[in-house]
């Protein structure tokens, strides 16, 4: 007797219809002539004032910047625009293959519990910091530090709940993810009560997520992690389509479910830990940018990864401009933005899965 496969979930009504392949192509090209104009907007725009045009002027003739339009544009706006690409690619990128992997929109980073273990690594560094024994060596790269190693701590744990005899079973993660993401947040709360009046503004503010501390030294950090599972993600591609059918008609077609797996997992533990330690708390952006691909052009992850990460780092880029111009010279935490807009998403796409609206 066959056996039947599982029925391919359709995201929240996104299931392809024919061949997308064109409207992906398309919509790949608008967003990177998207990811291009934020770029320039985030070099030209900003409370100092400095004038990119003006710069670009001066380098053209042979003319000496300025030490205000160096430290301005070089020092400043620069490195935040590449940290803002690395955080919102990895985080869309993150979001799209743990919705993948789990065969629900509603799938974020968040999720598995590597956000909450990120947030504790971090709070512990901000609260105990002077007492680690480490935490004099490690200076300020004390609390990116700490947030990475309680990123992969949690992400360790959750694997070792969810996998026995090699088998890594979905259903568990997700409830252990639920489970220990709530641990982690009672141990941040903790923290949070032992915390003086100083420590509670680093706290607060970390947590709300904010790209103001972005350095070269960061970037250099965050790159790797961040860049290596981007490369990884297109040769999950084929098996993610593959799961898209259940686990069972996966390995019957030859692909090695348990081995794909451990691999999403790794790559999204390892994008995820290394965005939350250098900026942060920002949420939603693993659940709104997968989605709007998804529903521009379809769920064949050939196309969703790379869209989702050109998308990515230009959604985190305009929300980035907005936090600094808004209410400017004081910045905006850039985490309230994603929050204003992920929430409602995430209510929307709830709400479009239960048949009460339908787009």
């Amino acid at each position: 007797m066959a056996l039947a496969a599982e029925p391919a979930p359709d995201f929240g009504g996104s299931r392809a219809t024919g061949d997308r392949s064109p409207a992906a192509r398309l919509l790949m090209i608008g967003a990177a002539l998207l990811l291009a104009v934020t770029c320039l907007a985030n070099l030209a725009m900003g409370p100092a004032g400095t004038s990119l045009s003006g710069a670009l002027a001066d380098i053209i003739q042979g003319r000496e910047l300025s030490l205000r339009d160096r430290v301005v544009l070089w020092d400043i706006r620069l490195p935040r625009m590449i940290l803002a690409c690395l955080v919102g690619a990895g985080l869309a990128v993150s979001g799209a293959i743990l919705q993948g992997l789990f065969r629900n929109p509603l799938a974020d980073p968040g999720i598995v519990g590597v956000s909450a273990g990120a947030s504790l690594g971090a709070v512990t560094a901000i609260v105990l910091g002077a007492t680690l024994p480490f935490g004099a060596w490690l200076g300020r790269w004390l609390v990116p530090a700490m947030a990475f190693l309680g990123a992969w701590m949690a992400t360790l744990l959750l694997y070792r709940i969810a996998t026995r005899a090699g088998r890594t079973s979905v259903a568990t993660m997700l409830l252990a993810g639920i489970a220990l993401t709530a641990l982690a947040m009672a141990m941040t709360g903790f923290l949070v009560y032992l915390a003086d009046d100083a420590q509670l503004r680093d706290v607060t503010f970390w947590n709300m997520g904010s790209l103001a501390g972005a350095t070269w030294d960061k970037i250099a950090i965050a790159a790797p992690l961040i860049l290596l599972p981007m490369v990884v993600a297109p040769f999950l591609a084929h098996g993610l389509n593959g799961l898209a059918l259940g686990e069972a008609a996966a390995g019957h077609i030859g692909i090695p479910v348990q081995r794909l797996k451990r691999s999403a997992i790794l790559m999204v533990a390892m994008s995820t830990g290394a965005a939350v330690a250098v900026s942060g708390g920002i949420g939603f952006v693993g659940i709104v940018v997968p989605h709007l691909v998804r529903l521009a052009s379809g769920p064949d992850h050939r196309y969703l990864l790379p869209n989702a990460a050109i998308l990515g780092a230009a959604l985190l880029l305009s929300a980035d401009l907005v936090s600094r111009t808004i209410i400017a010279p004081a910045e905006l935490p850039i985490g309230i933005l994603t929050a204003v807009i992920g929430g409602p998403f995430f209510l929307f796409i709830l709400l479009r899965q239960r048949g009460i609206v339908d787009l």
